[in-house]
This record gives C-alpha cells, sequence and structure tokens, in this order.
C-alpha cells in the first residue's frame, strides 16, 4: 500500500474531481443514475450547506501511480452524537476501485482522521448523514435507485466486510404497485375506520403557502421520527435549504397533512422519481436539463414516499393507512402507479406492516456498518 497517496479536497477544482471520481467507477454500470454535480457541490460546501454548521467533513483522494483509485469522507456529526449520546464518526461518499489495498488505504484515512477526533466507532455509509443517501446497497442491483436513494457496485460489500465492518442495522425498500395496493380490502377498510374514529382530514399542500406548510412539516418531521434509530433531527436551517432546493420538483398533491381540529398531526413527503429524467443528463443541469425536469416530470411512473409520519400521539391508530390510501390513489391521478416506500428501519414493526397491509414487495436492502475504531 504504499504506492497510494492521498489528497485531501482543498480547492473547488479538487472538489469537482471528487465528485467527477465516480463517473470511473460506474462508467459501464447501466443502473447507476449519475448525480447532478451542481447538487453535489452544493452539498459539500461547507459555507453553503448548513449541516457544516453542527458537523466538520475532511475529503480525501486515493491516487495509486498518479491516477485516481478511490475517495473517502470522515465526517464529525456533533448533532448526531449530542442527541444519541453516542462517541460516533461517520464515513461516507465511499468510491474505490476493486482493490482491497486501496479500500484498507481509503478507510485507514478516514479512521484516523476520526480516532484523532476521539472517537470511538466508525460508522457508515453516510452521505453526509441519514438524513442524506444512508448505508450501501445489498440487494437489488438490477434497478436503478429511486431519487434520493444510494446505488453501489456490488463488490463493496466485500471490501468493507473485509476491512472488519459490521452490520449495525439494515434498511428497507418497499416496490408499491397501485393495482396490489387498491386490491388490499383491509387497507380500505383500515384507512376508512381509523379517519373515522380518529376524527381528522388529509388535505394536499397549498404551494402557494409554502412557508406556513414548510413549518407544518418541521413540526412533525422532528417529532414523530425522534425514536427511530440514528434519527438526527433537521435545523431549521437544513429543512429551509432542502425545501428550496426541492420547492420547483415538488407536486403539491403529493405532500399530505393530516389535521385534527385544525392541527397537523401527520404528514406525508411523496417525490416524483426524477431519476427516471436526471440519469439522461450525465450530471449536467444546464443548459437544457431543468427543462427537462420541468417538461419531461409527467412520464415518470414512479415515485418515492420519502417520509410519511404521525406525532406520537396519533401513531398505532391506523392514520398510516389512511395516508397510504391517499398517496396512492393520488398519485395515480398524474399517471404515477409504481412507489418505493423508502427507507424503513428492519425493526420498524409499525412501518414494515403498513408495507405489507398493501401488499408492498420488499425488493431492496441497504445495509450501515460499523467498527470499532
Amino acid at each position: 500500500m504504499n504506492d497510494i497517496n492521498f489528497k485531501i479536497v482543498k480547492s473547488k477544482s479538487d472538489l469537482k474531481e471528487f465528485i467527477k471520481f465516480a463517473w470511473k467507477i460506474y462508467k459501464n454500470e447501466p443502473f447507476w443514475v449519475p448525480p447532478l454535480v451542481m447538487d453535489k457541490l452544493n452539498l459539500l460546501d461547507k459555507e453553503k450547506n448548513p449541516f457544516f454548521k453542527h458537523a466538520e467533513i475532511e475529503l480525501y483522494i486515493a491516487y495509486r501511480n498518479g491516477e485516481a483509485v478511490g475517495r473517502i469522507a470522515a465526517i464529525k456529526n456533533d448533532l448526531h452524537n449530542k442527541i444519541h449520546n453516542d462517541n460516533v464518526g461517520f464515513f461516507g461518499f465511499y468510491e474505490c476501485i476493486n482493490d482491497t489495498d486501496v479500500s484498507v488505504a481509503l478507510l485507514d484515512k478516514a479512521k484516523t482522521w476520526l480516532k484523532e477526533k476521539g472517537f470511538s466507532e466508525m460508522r457508515g455509509p453516510a452521505n453526509p448523514s441519514s438524513n442524506d443517501e444512508w448505508g450501501l446497497l445489498l440487494e437489488g442491483f438490477d434497478d436503478s435507485p429511486r431519487i434520493l436513494m444510494p446505488y453501489n457496485p456490488k463488490y463493496y460489500i466485500t471490501l468493507l466486510e473485509s476491512y472488519g465492518l459490521k452490520k449495525v442495522k439494515d434498511l428497507y425498500a418497499y416496490k408499491l404497485e397501485n393495482k396490489k395496493v387498491l386490491s388490499s380490502e383491509k387497507l380500505k377498510r383500515v384507512a376508512d375506520i381509523a379517519k373515522q374514529r380518529a376524527g381528522v382530514t388529509v388535505r394536499a399542500m397549498n404551494k402557494k403557502d409554502f412557508n406556513n406548510e414548510l413549518e407544518k412539516f418541521k413540526y412533525v418531521y422532528n417529532k414523530a421520527w425522534a425514536p427511530n434509530w440514528g434519527f438526527v433531527p433537521l435545523t431549521d436551517a437544513e429543512i429551509d435549504h432542502m425545501a428550496k432546493d426541492l420547492k420547483p420538483l415538488i407536486d403539491p398533491n403529493l405532500v399530505l397533512y393530516v389535521e385534527k381540529n385544525g392541527e397537523t398531526v401527520g404528514a406525508a413527503l411523496v417525490m416524483p422519481d426524477y431519476n427516471f429524467i436526471i440519469k439522461k443528463l450525465n450530471g449536467k443541469l444546464f443548459p437544457f436539463g431543468f427543462l427537462k425536469l420541468l417538461t419531461q416530470n409527467k412520464k415518470i411512473s414512479w415515485a418515492r414516499v420519502i417520509t410519511l409520519g404521525l406525532i406520537p400521539e396519533f401513531q398505532k391508530k391506523g392514520l398510516d393507512a389512511v395516508l397510504y390510501y391517499e398517496i396512492v390513489n393520488r398519485a395515480a391521478q398524474r399517471g404515477i402507479y409504481f412507489g418505493e416506500a423508502s427507507w424503513v428501519l428492519e425493526d420498524n414493526e409499525m412501518m414494515k406492516r403498513g408495507a405489507e397491509v398493501m401488499n408492498g414487495e420488499l425488493y431492496k436492502k441497504y445495509r450501515v456498518f460499523e467498527i470499532n475504531i
């Protein structure tokens, strides 16, 4: 491994090289979706991304004989450790040629940085946190990822496991089909009964009142998911930053609110799978990529249920069935007949039962790894 050397990313040109290295790994991979370079530049901009108000990151590019052969990030997420009372550092943005020596050198680089910060465990892949692309694809390599979900070569599993990284948690993705969901008489019955008993209504987002709607979503998001393993609440600045990017792409009829006497008690964010279009752009949004996103979105036949939750007082009342039933019907109105519910923690029995009630198919798995350092 003496022939492997590293560059720390410092300049914008370094950062572009770091991002574009992925094209080398996936050049012959038909299911990979090239990320929008501009999006990755924004994500990793320490000045613009509010994630870095409570986190630090160091990016490395590995070279052998002057040729880039891998990349990795070491991440210090203070908010995670504060919330969970952990002493965990993270690695992410891992890309590597199929070479054990290179992989070991990359992971050693991240581990050394994290040890110097005083951490006792290293967890990942986190790109850069559980609120972004999270985990390594374990099953489901014969299909492109849905929007904001990761994809990787199968050999990454071997490279990480051979380093000594162990499973800490698996994440599930369920495939939902309109016909199969609506064939579930139980879903319709549970949804109707739950809605009546709880005295709730469901409505779509009012995009003209976007800022107020966003505040309601923040409330539900941070309250509903708080008990979940690995969950880190999004700060106001992070949600605002994310919403600014997603606003042009949001279909207000697929962002739903559950209300009781005018108070928001649940919410769901469903996004059309823009990866269908992004895949064809090869990382470039301009000059015509943005127009394609806007003009070709009616051709999208998939959506992803990114978040769906209810505040604790309204959980375990069947109201998740109400949201799912609404989502399926509203998605069909715009020609979307397939969906992915992801990601779902392997031990989140409530969400797993909800997916099963909808005749959902567990069709992809992801894994978060950890090692003592």
